[in-house]
């Protein structure tokens, strides 16, 4: 206002003082209630909704309109009047088919994990949008901390709106810790849609499209989420299972320059797994398979005739593919590959070099994260079935010689297996504990220790083990046990939120939770009743490290 006081002032002797048009966006204020939270993105006016004492933003596109396996791109300048009160339409997935473990309580909890069920909702392809939860009140400029949720599903499935009672609970409870945080969370492209692979992928610069979804949508926060109150340099990013695999994705890609897009991580069962190249093994075969079975064979540019397809047409042939409940579980047909545009090597490589980006990790597992993958495998009850299954979905690359010392590392005494600590409890199958222990570790306990084991050295660490839910029938400790997505407090909450604030998961109450030291690797070590105890991130050495070697000995890529 000063400028125009003084440019009329200047014109006040020969010409009348013209009051100053009023921007764009003021004639839509009169169409909004003005009892719903509003924010200003570039010439757009967005209203959002109230919840208690909350204020959310949902469904806000943050890409241009999304062409079928091609990138997405940052969406054009807003305008107009954006409705942001409801979550956006779910990114297609990967249609489950979860086995029947024969025990209620295990399949309730497969039928309400977001990231072990079918989503409910309506799917389209053009389903790239970011969520916001905030505190009531908050306005632009007031430079929070902010929160970055990457949800978990295998690459397969998964959606935000399954995560709201989960923001919203950390949310309120920032505010009553009196270290208000913002939320956010944004949907990427899955399964065939995300990560397809193939030579003609590769040659079109097409490949890990969902990780490329995900950087987008960060440098949509990073570009947007002061409008909302929060701190553009004060962003973690939270990822569980593959949303943990891929937040340490987004801290490999770009050699490591992380583009000041975020200053922290958490990662909850989830460290950077070994990868194939894009153009090779499964990765051209099911290409191959999905253009064979939609009778684009025959076509000069299979790539193209993929794309303009009926979306029906694929989806049916995409459905068709295994999940991480069919036989080979965890060992996924769409996944991230070094595609030399987002991954120019395998994690494998990388870490040991150093290059992912110098920043404070927050990292957990549970204790028993193969059990709900081994109920895919049931089937598997000999001795011959246990190699036959090792030896074909899981290590093909190995020789018999190589592998010969797993069958003693890993042994069918179900008190070695499993839910670990249980004796014989569990047992349901002569081998079922046994592939539990072997996926786990293979998963999760190795990758996580070599990722660990070289960060540390190189940034703050701060590492947990749960112990929770122990007593499960079957799958005890599971893999997603430590996540509270209800409206509940989490065991975690005020650990995370500090974390998020203070890059310190430390809290007033309870035991000191130490920084891992690769000399001296210490969890902080979650029972299933009781305060937190301190443990050493060793025991199961001898067998992980030999599964972390022979990995090694055989690289997938590149």
């Amino acid at each position: 206002m000063e400028l125009v006081g003084l440019v009329c002032l200047c014109l006040l002797a020969t010409h009348a003082c013209a009051m100053p048009k009023p921007p764009a966006r003021e004639p839509l204020r009169s169409q909004l209630d003005g009892n719903k939270p509003v924010v200003f993105l570039d010439k757009a006016t967005v209203s959002g909704t109230h919840d208690g004492p909350l204020s959310k933003f949902l469904g806000i596109s943050f890409s241009k309109p999304l062409e079928r396996f091609r990138p997405s791109e940052l969406n054009d300048p807003y305008h107009g009047l954006i409705d942001a009160r409801s979550y956006g339409p779910l990114c297609p997935q990967q249609k489950l088919e979860p086995p029947n473990s024969g025990i209620q309580q295990v399949n309730n909890i497969m039928n309400q994990a977001p990231e072990l069920h079918n989503a409910q909702g309506i799917e389209k392809e053009d389903c790239l949008s970011i969520n916001i939860i905030r505190p009531a009140g908050v306005v632009s400029g007031r430079k929070l901390s902010v929160l970055v949720w990457i949800h978990g599903g295998a690459y397969q499935i998964g959606d935000t709106a399954s995560y709201d009672k989960m923001g919203s609970r950390l949310v309120r409870r920032s505010v009553s810790l009196g270290s208000p945080v913002i939320f956010v969370s944004m949907n990427y492209r899955l399964s065939a849609y995300g990560f397809l692979g193939g030579a003609q992928v590769f040659q079109e610069k097409s490949g890990n499209l969902g990780l490329r979804d995900q950087r987008l949508a960060l440098r949509w926060v990073n570009k947007y989420i002061g409008a909302f109150g929060g701190d553009k340099s004060k962003v973690t990013l939270w990822g569980q299972s593959s949303g943990a695999i891929s937040t340490t994705l987004q801290m490999i890609t770009n050699n490591g320059n992380n583009e000041g897009l975020f200053r922290a991580a958490i990662l909850q069962s989830g460290a950077p797994l070994p990868v194939g190249n894009i153009t090779k093994g499964p990765n051209q075969s099911f290409y191959d398979l999905i253009v064979s079975e939609t009778g684009c064979s025959t076509s000069a540019n299979t790539l193209d005739c993929l794309r303009n397809l009926p979306f029906s047409k694929l989806k049916t042939v995409v459905d068709r593919t295994p999940n991480f409940f069919s036989y080979p579980s965890l060992a996924l047909v769409w996944h991230p590959s070094v595609d030399n545009v987002f991954l120019t090597d395998n994690p494998q490589s990388l870490v040991p070099q150093g290059k992912f980006a110098n920043v404070p990790i927050l990292s957990g597992i549970c204790d028993d994260e193969g059990t709900l993958f081994a109920l895919s495998s049931l089937n598997v009850t000999t001795e011959d079935d246990f190699r036959g299954y090792i030896s074909s979905v899981w290590q093909p690359r190995n020789t018999p010689e190589e592998l010969a010392p797993l069958w003693n590392f890993y042994t069918s005494n179900a008190a070695d297996g499993s839910p670990f600590n249980t004796g014989t409890q569990n047992t349901l199958t002569a081998q079922f504990k046994r592939v539990a222990a072997f996926i786990g570790d293979s998963i999760q306990l190795g990758p996580r220790r070599i990722f660990l084991q070289k960060a540390s050295k190189t940034q703050t660490v701060w590492a947990y083990l749960s112990k929770k839910s122990k007593s499960v029938p079957g799958i005890g400790s599971y893999h997603g046990s430590d996540l509270a997505t209800d409206s509940e407090p989490g065991f975690l909450d005020d650990h995370l939120i500090n974390f998020v604030v203070r890059l310190d998961p430390n809290v007033k109450m309870g035991p000191r939770w130490p920084s891992y030291d690769s000399n001296s690797p210490k969890l902080f070590t979650f029972p299933e009743v009781g305060p937190p105890t301190i443990t050493l991130d060793n025991f199961r050495s001898d067998s992980v490290n030999y599964l972390n070697n022979i990995s090694a000995a055989h690289p997938l890529c590149c």
